[in-house]
Formats: structure tokens, sequence, C-alpha cells
């Protein structure tokens, strides 16, 4: 397992900037909570009358006076950004950064094989990503408990699962694109997260739309439709996950194969 020790050396870094950020502004939101909770009431009515843009974020069917519906759209919008910037950003590269780095021939002259290159290379992504989730999750409960507040334990839980779903889905379309880059690419990975993000939007506003959710992680990450339902939508969950093992089998597929500089 030394590749996965390197690569979590590699990516200490940028794995430490990410989570204390997402962290940072996840607790914040929740020490506002407090403060703002008595204004919510007024707040809802207003948000529920904005049509299209209400709909867009399910907030015509969340109740901000309530912990979990602020947390579900303030917290939920932070939590996947954040997580899914970052987990793109982790898979997009790991693959390709050794022939951008120039780094490919003194990696390929050990005795190791390609599939167990790659393996470490995505044990190694799986770890920062798993770790970034459980620490985001522990500094929620955590806050929550210090501003006094009952903790939503499933509806939260049921949350944070979700995002990290999308987080693994995301990484192993990311992963599979990796292995057909040559430079490194951090900008598509971020296009990538980008465009699923603002497909949810789009199959949220309109209906003529709403097999989008079929395509995006986030469809299946909408807090008014988790709070409300108490499940995560299996269907979306499962098409995501073969989305994201399809990702990882190209990179398998195309890395063993491919010529390396």
């Amino acid at each position: 397992m030394t590749l996965v020790r390197h690569e979590l050396r590699q990516g200490k870094t940028p794995f430490l900037i990410w989570t204390a950020s997402i962290g940072f502004l996840l607790v914040i939101c929740i020490f506002l909570f407090p403060e703002m909770k008595g204004q919510m009431d007024s707040v809802s009515d207003v948000f529920a009358s904005m049509g299209s843009f209400t709909q867009a974020f399910g907030m015509d069917r969340l109740n901000f006076g309530t912990l979990i519906g602020f947390y579900a759209v303030e917290c939920g919008n932070v939590l996947g950004l954040g997580g899914a910037f970052f987990a793109s950003l982790c898979a997009v590269g790991v693959l390709s950064k050794e022939e951008k780095d120039k780094t490919a021939e003194f990696l390929l002259t050990h005795p190791v094989s390609r599939k167990r290159i790659i393996t470490e290379k995505l044990i190694a992504v799986l770890i920062q990503i798993t770790a970034l989730n459980v620490i985001i999750y522990a500094l929620a409960i955590g806050s929550i408990a210090a501003v006094g507040e009952d903790i939503p334990w499933k509806e939260i839980s049921l949350l944070h699962l979700a995002y990290y779903l999308l987080q693994l889905e995301l990484a192993g379309i990311c992963f599979g694109i990796s292995a057909f880059l040559r430079k490194g690419s951090a900008g598509a990975g971020l296009g990538i997260a980008a465009m699923m993000y603002f497909l949810n939007l789009i199959a949220n506003i309109a209906d003529v739309a709403d097999f989008l959710k079929y395509i995006t992680p986030f469809g299946y990450c909408e807090g008014a439709d988790i709070v409300s339902n108490g499940s995560l939508d299996m269907t979306l969950v499962s098409v995501g996950a073969v989305m994201g093992i399809i990702g990882v089998l190209l990179a398998y597929l195309h890395y063993t194969k491919k010529d390396i500089h």
C-alpha cells in the first residue's frame, strides 16, 4: 500500500483546506440558526412565493423555522457543492498527473502492475472522501448539540449519506475521465460537478426536464425529498451507483492499455 500512502501525503494539503473550508461554513450556518430562528416563519412565507426559484431549491416544501428545514437548504448547499468539487478534483487528476508531472516512467519501471496502480490510487481517493465526510458529520452533530437544538438523527444522517454517495459517484466518473487525460484538468472536474448541480436545478424548475434527475447525483440529494419521505430514492441511487462503477471500469480498461509517456 505504498502508493496509497504516497497519494495521501500528496493530497494532504488540499484535503485539509477543503475539509476546513466546508466544515467552517457548515458550523457557521448552524450557529446562525438560533439567531435567525424567530424570523424564519416570515422568511419561509417569502421563499414560498418566489415561484421557480423556490422550486429549484425545494424551499417550498421545507419549513425554515425548523433546524432540519434550515439545515437541508443552507448546509445542504455548502456540503453538496463543496463536497462535489472536492471529490471531482480529487479524482480527475489522480491518474493523469503521472504524465503531467513526468513521473510516469519512474512509476512504471517498478515491479507493480498497472491494475495495482489504479487500485491503490482509487483507494486513496476513497479514503480522502470518506475521511472528509466523517469529519464534517462529526462537526455538524457537535455544532447542533452546542447550540442546544435537538439532533434530528435520522434526517441528518440521511442527508450526509446522500451527499457521501454523490461524492463517490462523481469521483467514479472523474476517475474514469482521468484515465483518458494526459495533463490533468482541474477544470474538467469542477465543470462536471457544476454541470450536475445546475442540471438538478433545471429538473426542479421544469417538469419536462424531470428525467435529468436520473443523470445528476444531486437528484437523490434533494433535502425536501429526504426530509419529507424519510428515505433516499433508491432508484436514483442505483442509477448513480451504476454510473460511478462504469467510470471506474473505464479507468481500468483504458489505463491498462494506454500508451503512457
